[in-house]
C-alpha cells in the first residue's frame, strides 16, 4: 500500500512540474511571439515592472522602463525584432515561484543564446531578468576578438576601465 501512495505522489509531483513547465514555455513564446508581432503592451505585460534585459552589446543592460523607451520605436515601426526557440531549458526552484531557462534562438542575427529568470506573480510567470548572446563557435573566437579589440578600447574608455 505504502509503494502505491509513493507512486501516486510522484506521479502528482510530475504533472505539477510538467504542468508548470509547459506554463513557462507557453509565456516565454508568447513574449517573443509579441515582439515579432510587434505587440508592445503584451510584450511588456509579460514582463516584471522591474525587469532586465541585457543585450548582445556591453552597453546593453535595460531596466525596464529603459528598455520600453528604448524599444517603442521599433515596435511602433512594425519592425522589432523575431526569436524562435529552437531548444530550451527550464528550471524551476522548489518554491515553484522562480524559474531560470537557457535557449537556443533562430534570430536575425544567426543562432543566438538566450537565458532568464521568471518569477511567478499573481499565478502568472512573468519574465524578471533576460540575457542575449551572440554564439560564437570556438574556432572562430580568435577572429572575433580581433574585431572586438578596437571598440572594447572605446568602451572601457566610456567606462572608466583602467587598461
Amino acid at each position: 500500500m505504502n509503494k502505491i501512495y509513493i507512486h501516486f505522489l510522484l506521479l502528482i509531483f510530475t504533472l505539477h512540474l510538467t504542468a508548470q513547465k509547459t506554463e513557462i514555455t507557453k509565456t516565454i513564446d508568447a513574449w517573443h511571439k509579441a515582439a515579432a508581432n510587434t505587440d508592445f503592451d503584451l510584450y511588456f505585460k509579460l514582463m516584471t515592472k522591474d525587469a532586465v534585459f541585457i543585450g548582445t552589446d556591453a552597453t546593453e543592460n535595460w531596466q525596464n522602463d529603459d528598455f520600453k523607451a528604448f524599444s517603442k520605436p521599433y515596435f511602433d515601426n512594425g519592425k522589432a525584432w523575431n526569436f524562435t526557440a529552437i531548444e530550451r531549458n527550464v528550471y524551476i526552484d522548489k518554491s515553484n515561484k522562480i524559474a531560470w531557462f537557457d535557449e537556443l534562438l533562430d534570430t536575425q542575427m544567426e543562432i543566438c543564446r538566450g537565458s532568464g529568470v521568471l518569477k511567478k506573480i499573481k499565478g502568472k510567470w512573468k519574465i524578471a531578468h533576460y540575457v542575449l548572446s551572440i554564439t560564437i563557435p570556438n574556432e572562430n573566437v580568435s577572429k572575433v576578438v580581433a574585431l572586438k579589440k578596437e571598440s572594447d578600447i572605446q568602451l572601457k574608455e566610456k567606462l572608466k576601465i583602467k587598461q
